[in-house]
Formats: structure tokens, C-alpha cells, sequence
């Protein structure tokens, strides 16, 4: 990895390595820490077992009732299977010699077969997946899981399995919804993930030229908190921060909640450090910007574990913002929100984060209101009335905008006076500071619920498209327009629920993201439906102009829609790259159909 500069040497922090504490422990069959989770309580209410977010012990009496009314069901907490978990696990493939040869170069606790462990390395986050580990089965999960501590250890990982014919997997978080870790049926070789847990250091921090050297299997709660110490951000900020790495950042070009004020992964990657099958890709040094020939580490964003085994990138990294504010903004209908959010786009400085939902998912975020008492209940009464009676705002209608501000104090003082007076233009009105907050921090704790519906017969899964502003609307409508058509000629039980809501916003057009769940008790092969389902909305997001993924990735869900958004010749050149890397297909993620 490259060094700082010998002249810039005093500039140079070299952080402490971090310790993970015992309490963090991740689940290994649901989203999240080990310590969280949804349940219904005594009072048949949901809430949020732990202590860890806002909502955590709050009881939420408006959740089931609001479940019950937007997928037409009779929602009975008695009524419930959480499965068998785990539901299988395949046996391993043994290569004796490869096995032999790692225990030379790895301590015995750097090396596990298992079989929780393997399982739990053989997936990602998909519906799909999670449905299989509890209701059916993965039929090919990796053989043997490793965990490298040095960019040495990986080197010598990777000549080993040349030498015996061995498939390299690596994993970071396990976050992915793309079916990148699912294993292929048909890999007769023994197939090792290579996680990357143990490599999670911020090497160093070099003041004077802001930009941070961090190894790729560092969690981004962690670098944050890290860099926070010494009075910096990275500000990358992707819904599974909490848990997702730098690495897998980078391999599916990702993108963050904050990317207005400090760009997307690969506006923040200045070097990257990747073992490929013919070596290590690595610099001496790391400039702002260079001309010389083809740049290798752009082949690195997007390739899904499929060229290499990442180690380690050179960041951008900026001062703590002076302010931090929060806002919101609600607008009558969608709309109106949408050509708030269009026109500021436009302007020369935008929020870190705007993020514009629909009406379903504004209901959605009341219904995750606690129950008010004494004078909460009289001041929500109040506000109820004053919006929806004295200004006329139609509560099966209305949305709200929720916005983040960072940076200097006259920065913020100035995005906040354009974005009011824009939003005033449109028919939007201020919601307060406090909504807005609420409304970011809801991001972490929402993700524990699609496990816990899954026990009531429910089935949920997001994902994601981007579209040039003359196409979003239309987009929008048309997606949901059709998988209420397709749910509907299955005869299908209940009401589908489809829901989306504008993220990042860019100068050409913004990302669009898309909830859709249904009620499955009953109905045969519900996983298998789903899937149908959301490759009919993908199918229709690309005739509507939308692309394939805006930071999800490809994957193994998405590659068999490659070729309506790839040329023959652009196709064979992703092949013949392939080839050229890594002919023996030692990194045999089959993603991308690589």
C-alpha cells in the first residue's frame, strides 16, 4: 500500500487497531446485531428488542394495524413459523494438500469448517436467502472459511489455491442483496471465503494532505468512529454503514445517503490495493490525479469479487463539518416533492442528503411513531389538525422530504434558506428539525423488520434503479403499476405493496428506490414467486429508462439482464478482462456470469 510523503511525515496519525467489543456480535439468520430484533410483545405489539436505536423498548401499537391495512390481510401475531434454522448444511468439499499447505502460513483460530460458519458465508441479504436458511436450503456453501490478517497472508491464500485448483470467495460484510456470496451448484472444487474481518485498520491518517490509508475489511461504524476521533469523515454513508466494508464498497461500487456533499465510492477511492491471481496491483505513491495509460484501479469498482481479493485503499477524508442540521419539508403530493427536489438539484450546493418518500412510506414512518401520552398526545392532535385542517394537506396524499446539512455555519445557514424558499415554491412546508433527524435515523432500525415480517408470512425486499429526471415519475408509476397488474392476474392473497421514494440526486437525474412485499401463506413456492415478481419490475424499470442498479450491483440476480444494457463487444471485453486476470478462475464468484 502506498506511504504517505516523507515531507508530510509529522502530518501522519497512526491510529491504534481497533478491538472489536463482544457486544457487537452479528446474527448469523438476520439482518443485523445479535442483540436486535423485532417481536410482538404481551400487548400483541410490535417492538424492538435491545437498546441500540432510538426505537429499541418502544412499543409501536400502529405497526401491525398499519401491516394489516396496506397488504389486506388478517395480521395474527399467534399465527407465525420462524422456520428451522439452520434448515441445511451442505457438506464440505476437502482438498487435503490446499488444507496443509494454509496451516503453514495461518494460525489455527485464522481457519474454520464450521458448518454455522460456512452456511453463514455462503449468503448475502436477499429475500431469497434469508427465505432459504430458514424454509429450504443452499445447496453449495463454502467449503472452509479463512480469515487473513496481512496483505502477505493474502498473497500467499491466493498462489495456494492456484497451485490446488481452489475457489476464492472473499466476503466483507455479508450485506450484499445481489446473490453475490450464493456459491454455484455446479463448483465441484473446494470453495474457501476469504473474510476480510481481521484486516480493519485505519493504517494511517495523513492530516496534512486529508486522505486515510484503511484496510478493506474495516467496517464502516467503525471507520467512521475511528476518523471521528481525530476530527475527520470519510462521509460515505450507505444504508448498511453499521455493518457493510470498505471493500465490498468498492467491489460493487457503491454509493452512500450522504454522496451529495462528499460523492460516491469511486469519487473517494485516490488508490486501492487488490491480490489478483497474477500478483498484487499496487503503487508507490498516490497523486490527486495522473495521466498515464489505462487507470487498473477503476477495473476494481463493480467487479464483485470476480478479479480479486481487495486489501486495502487510500481515501479522501474531510474536517468534521463545523454544523450539522436536520430537516424536513412536507409537500402535498408527490409531485410537488418531486420538482422541489429536481430544482435543487440545480443549485451550485446541495444538502449532503435529501431523500423524498411517497405516501406509503410516509405512513409507513407514522406508523413506527410511539403511542403519544399527556401532552405528546394533545401536541400531536394539534399538529394533525393544523396540517391537515387548516392547510389542507390530504393525509392519503401528502409526503415529506427529509434532508441533511453539513459543513461550515454559513454553508448550512445558506442550503437552508434556498431549500425553504424552494420548497415554499412548490407548496411545501417546513416539518421541523426533529423530523428530519427521526426520519435519517429510521434508516438503521427499518432494516430488522423485513426478518421479523417473514415470520408472519410476509415476504420484503428493496431494490434500486437510477433515471434521468424526464423519466422518473414515469418510471415510478409504471413499476408499480405493473407489479400490482402481475400480482393481481395470480390471484395472489391480499393487496401487494409497492412503495418508492428519491435518494441521491445528480445533475442529470436521481436514484430510485423501491419496497415491495406481499403476503404469502399459502401460496406454493413463495421465494420462487418473488423472485418472478422483482424480475418483472426490473423488466420494466429498463424499458422505462432506468438503469440496470444504481449501487446495489449485478451480482448473480441481476447478470441475465446484462445483455440489454451491454453491447455483444462490451460483454466479450468484461470476458476476455476475466480471462486475461485470472484464466484458472481461482476468484470463481460466477457474478456478472464471469
Amino acid at each position: 500500500m502506498p506511504s504517505p510523503s516523507a515531507v508530510e511525515q509529522r502530518s501522519v496519525i497512526y491510529p491504534e487497531p481497533l478491538v472489536e467489543d463482544p457486544k457487537d456480535a452479528l446474527a448469523l439468520d438476520v439482518w443485523g446485531f445479535a442483540d436486535t430484533h423485532f417481536a410482538v410483545n404481551e400487548n400483541g405489539n410490535a417492538v424492538l428488542v435491545g437498546n441500540r436505536y432510538e426505537l429499541s423498548g418502544v412499543e409501536l401499537p400502529a405497526l401491525i394495524p398499519w401491516v394489516r391495512d396496506v397488504l389486506g390481510i388478517t395480521f395474527d401475531p399467534s399465527d407465525s413459523d420462524a422456520g428451522n434454522y439452520p434448515s441445511y448444511i451442505a457438506p464440505a468439499v476437502e482438498n487435503a494438500a490446499f488444507e496443509g499447505e494454509i496451516r503453514q502460513f495461518l494460525k489455527p483460530e485464522q481457519i474454520t469448517a464450521d458448518g454455522k460458519l460456512r452456511l453463514r458465508h455462503g449468503h448475502g441479504q436477499t429475500q431469497d436467502e434469508m427465505y432459504a436458511i430458514r424454509f429450504e436450503r443452499l445447496p453449495r456453501i463454502p467449503d472452509l472459511v479463512v480469515y487473513p490478517e496481512s496483505d502477505e497472508q493474502v498473497s500467499q491464500l491466493v498462489t495456494t489455491a492456484k497451485r490446488h485448483n481452489v475457489v476464492l470467495i472473499p466476503f466483507g460484510g455479508g450485506t450484499n442483496v445481489t446473490d453475490a456470496l450464493r456459491c454455484a451448484e455446479n463448483e465441484n472444487r473446494m470453495i474457501v471465503s476469504v473474510d476480510m474481518a481481521r484486516m480493519n485498520r485505519v493504517v494511517w491518517i495523513d492530516t496534512a494532505n486529508q486522505m486515510a490509508c484503511i484496510q478493506a475489511g474495516a467496517v464502516g461504524r467503525n471507520i467512521a468512529a475511528q476518523l471521528e476521533k481525530y476530527g475527520y469523515t470519510m462521509g460515505h454513508e450507505p444504508d448498511s454503514v453499521e455493518f457493510s466494508t470498505l471493500g465490498g464498497w468498492i467491489a460493487t461500487n457503491a454509493s452512500g445517503m450522504k454522496k451529495n456533499k462528499y460523492g460516491n465510492i469511486e469519487d473517494l477511492v485516490l488508490d486501492v490495493t487488490v491480490v489478483t491471481a497474477n500478483g498484487k496491483l499496487e503503487r508507490a505513491t498516490c497523486s490527486p490525479r495522473e495521466s498515464v495509460g489505462f487507470d487498473l484501479r477503476r477495473l476494481l469498482f463493480g467487479s464483485e469479487g470476480t478479479l480479486g481479493i481487495v486489501t486495502s485503499a487510500v481515501m479522501k477524508i474531510f474536517p468534521l463539518p463545523d454544523v450539522q442540521s436536520y430537516g424536513s419539508v412536507i409537500f402535498r403530493t408527490f409531485e410537488d416533492g418531486f420538482a422541489f427536489v429536481r430544482e435543487l438539484a440545480r443549485e451550485p450546493s446541495t444538502p449532503s442528503s435529501v431523500r423524498l418518500i411517497d405516501n406509503a412510506q410516509f405512513k409507513f414512518g407514522m406508523a413506527l411513531k410511539p403511542a403519544s401520552q399527556g401532552l405528546g398526545t394533545l401536541k400531536s392532535r394539534a399538529e394533525k389538525f393544523f396540517v391537515t385542517r387548516l392547510k389542507g394537506f390530504d393525509p392519503d396524499k401528502m409526503v415529506v422530504c427529509t434532508i441533511v446539512f453539513e459543513g461550515a455555519a454559513r454553508e448550512v445557514m445558506d442550503q437552508e434558506r434556498t431549500v425553504y424558499k424552494l420548497a415554499a415554491r412548490h407548496g411545501g412546508m417546513k416539518a421541523g428539525a426533529e423530523n428530519g433527524r427521526r426520519g435519517y435515523q429510521l434508516t438503521f432500525s427499518i432494516a430488522y423488520i423485513r426478518d421479523f415480517l417473514m415470520n408472519y408470512y410476509i415476504l420484503a425486499e428493496s431494490f434500486e434503479t437510477s433515471a434521468s429526471w424526464s423519466d422518473v415519475l414515469p418510471l415510478i408509476e409504471n413499476v408499480s403499476k405493473r407489479l400490482q397488474k402481475e400480482y393481481k392476474a395470480r390471484n395472489l392473497p391480499g393487496k401487494v405493496f409497492v412503495t418508492a421514494r428519491v435518494t441521491q440526486l445528480y445533475q442529470t437525474g436521481a436514484a430510485v428506490y423501491f419496497y415491495f412485499g406481499f403476503y404469502f401463506k399459502g401460496v406454493p413456492h413463495p421465494s420462487r414467486l418473488y423472485h418472478e415478481l422483482e424480475n418483472i419490475a426490473r423488466e420494466e424499470i429498463l424499458r422505462s429508462g432506468g438503469s440496470l442498479s444504481h449501487h446495489h450491483g449485478v451480482g448473480k440476480i441481476r447478470q441475465d439482464f446484462l445483455p440489454a444494457v451491454m453491447s455483444p463487444a462490451a460483454l466479450e471485453w468484461k470476458r476476455e478482462l476475466k480471462r486475461s486476470l485470472d484464466p484458472g478462475n481461482i476468484f470463481g464468484a460466477a457474478n456478472q456470469n464471469l
